[in-house]
């Protein structure tokens, strides 16, 4: 007696039942998998090294702020200082300010952290800004505006903007461009501020060079010998932003954030001073720490029970797509039964596989921020970077400083 399970007309009503089932799980199978991908794509910049001067003019795409902050240190290290006192300026004024959106702050805790949300300077960002414009006056030949622009650095430093706090890197990078300039008394401010640090959850100077901005003061305060021809590098290139899932023992919501490789440790020799910027990844590290950002803080719990209910849904629909495809095959019985529970169970697997990246995507934290930036400072008196002994073989970046070859004019 013929099986009743094999007559073609079963056949075909079982499958045209299981389509719609499919046809279902695929496109969960595809929602999953932007899930999976949206966290990898955020602050995914692959900026442009040719094309020197006109690098701004004909590739800035303002909508894309982070690209447009690394086109300007390519700019600054191609010595294209037209340029980069044309559009940094712009980037100070557009870039800095954050615009609240009930809607969108509500809408923006169903997806990763930052996608509906522009990117806002952070305090250090804006202060290197000024960093760049006052050395491009400088090399230009304009000092005037230089000293403006270092005011300028002050100001974002102690800005009650939406990112504030002073970090030492662009103090010590205000005191040098200060005596470069010939203002020792502007510089000794800023040697001070590093020398005798104010109570600051914000500030916090390493006791290595906070011994070597007591010296700069003493010096200063003599005044009797000539004042040091510095010059300052930027060395390496700012490390990457890792980050795993500490749901306890964490301020800074459940994120254990560090960098990838480490920061160097200080260096202090006879003619300059090593600094790493590890103060500047200090600021990407806490900015969902709840002293700091509390609404960033609060948006990441409310993320997290969010995040375990989108990674459950590839979980279940895998489970489900694997017994429900090899029970409607072993329903058809036949030669092919085998290879649709096949297909079931290995589109089943990869459902499963995704929901952790899913999860993890979720709640992963906005960790976007200006990449090419040195790992850190070198300051020397020396004629050559190589003759200084805090000197490392990491790639230079920057000259940030340097002595003017025509003597200032006051």
């Amino acid at each position: 007696m013929k099986d009743s399970f094999s007559s073609p007309g079963l056949k075909d009503t079982i499958l045209s039942s299981l389509k719609p089932r499919l046809v279902f799980a695929w496109r969960c199978l595809a929602l999953a998998t932007y899930l999976a991908s949206l966290g990898c794509q955020m602050g995914e910049v692959k900026p442009t090294f040719q094309d020197e001067c006109g690098i701004l003019s004909s590739k800035v795409n303002w909508s894309n702020r982070i690209t447009v902050l690394n086109l300007l240190s390519l700019a600054f290290s191609q010595k294209c200082d037209a340029a980069v006192i044309e559009y940094a300026e712009r980037a100070q004024s557009d870039f800095r300010h954050k615009t609240f959106s009930f809607s969108r702050e509500t809408a923006s805790v169903f997806l990763s952290d930052g996608v509906l949300t522009e990117y806002v300077l952070e305090s250090y960002e804006r202060a290197y800004l000024s960093v760049l414009l006052a050395a491009s006056y400088l090399r230009i030949g304009h000092p005037e505006e230089a000293k403006v622009e270092l005011r300028r650095l002050d100001h974002e430093l102690f800005a009650p903007l939406y990112n504030f706090g002073e970090d030492p890197v662009n103090l010590v990078l205000s005191a040098v461009m200060w005596e470069v300039l010939g203002e020792p008394g502007e510089a000794r401010i800023d040697w001070f501020r590093l020398a005798e640090p104010a109570s600051s959850s914000l500030l916090h100077v390493d006791p290595t060079l906070q011994t070597f901005a007591q010296e700069q003061v003493i010096r200063l305060d003599q005044g009797g010998s000539p004042a040091p021809r510095w010059q300052v590098y930027g060395l390496g290139r700012f490390p990457e932003v890792d980050w795993e899932f500490k749901l306890f023992g964490s301020p800074n919501g459940y994120f254990a954030i560090h960098p990838k490789p480490p920061f160097q440790k200080p260096c202090v020799s006879e003619t300059g001073l090593r600094l790493s910027t590890e103060s500047w990844f200090a600021k990407i590290a806490h900015r969902h720490d709840r002293a700091y950002h509390p609404l960033l803080n609060i948006q990441s719990w409310i993320r997290l029970p969010l995040g375990v209910v989108y990674g459950l849904v590839p979980f279940s629909l895998g489970a489900g797509m694997a017994v429900g495809g090899c029970a409607g095959a072993a329903s058809l019985g036949g030669r092919g039964s085998g290879d649709l529970c096949a297909l079931s169970i290995m589109g089943g697997a990869h459902l499963i596989q995704m929901a952790p990246t899913v999860f993890q995507n979720t709640v992963r934290p906005d960790l976007r921020h200006w990449e090419l930036l040195p790992a850190a400072i070198v300051l020397t008196q020396a004629a050559y970077l190589e003759s200084e002994s805090c000197h490392t073989d990491q790639a230079r970046l920057h000259l940030l400083v340097t002595q003017p070859l025509v003597p200032l004019s006051h």
